[in-house]
């Protein structure tokens, strides 16, 4: 999220294009699924720029926008972290795919069943959708995508999980205090990120100083 819509419509260009550039020095097939992420997140900024044109409201770009940033992203990220990982990893990257599959499901639900609606709040849009025992959900999304780039066994990935962790605490505070969303920053800021770890032919695990096969 950004703090107006043609902020969020450069943003979501910007990072769509890391996104390409990351899909496209992909160096293994199994790396695709999270190197397209940025791809998502471009576009999931540039759906916002239409919710804040239609000063936010229940219209098709609201629920878009919903789809994407809960039950989507909640096994988007698993899946592409698991797929990518290093073989050792993969075992206890079952945990956190496990959790966003049942997360996703939940909000999918959630969102099929209940109404989802926009509302700008000073230099910020908030989304607001009834949801059945959030802090379970909240918790399953965080080991989804927070805890699977923890889990990775990648050393690029990991760290990015604790960019994401705090970056995300920072985020959620000013947004909370309706001052000024800074979401489409730090999405650009993962993807960047991202774009360095897709063209890396010399991956390392944590646990050995073996290349990742």
């Amino acid at each position: 999220m950004c703090w107006s819509a043609t902020a969020d419509l450069v943003a979501g260009t910007a990072v769509a294009a890391i996104g390409a550039g990351c899909v496209v020095r992909a160096r293994r097939a199994r790396d695709l699924p999270l190197a397209a992420l940025p791809l998502l997140l471009g576009a999931h900024q540039i759906i916002e720029s239409a919710v804040w044109r239609a000063d936010g409201g229940t219209g098709p770009a609201t629920v878009a926008w919903a789809v994407i940033a809960l039950p989507l992203l909640a096994l988007w990220v698993p899946f592409g972290v698991m797929c990518a990982a290093p073989a050792h990893a993969r075992r206890r990257l079952a945990v956190p795919l496990a959790a966003g599959a049942a997360t996703s499901a939940a909000l999918a639900y959630s969102l099929a069943t209940r109404q989802v609606t926009a509302e700008i709040r000073g230099h910020t849009l908030g989304y607001v959708l009834d949801l059945p025992r959030p802090g379970l959900l909240v918790a399953g999304y965080l080991l989804a995508t927070v805890g699977s780039l923890l889990l990775s066994g990648d050393r690029i990935l990991t760290w990015l999980g604790v960019l994401v962790a705090g970056g995300a605490a920072v985020c959620a505070a000013l947004w909370r205090l309706e001052f000024i969303s800074t979401w489409c920053a730090f999405a650009a800021v993962c993807s960047l990120v991202l774009l360095g770890w897709s063209g890396r032919t010399d991956r390392r695990p944590i646990a050995s100083g073996r290349a990742t096969p």
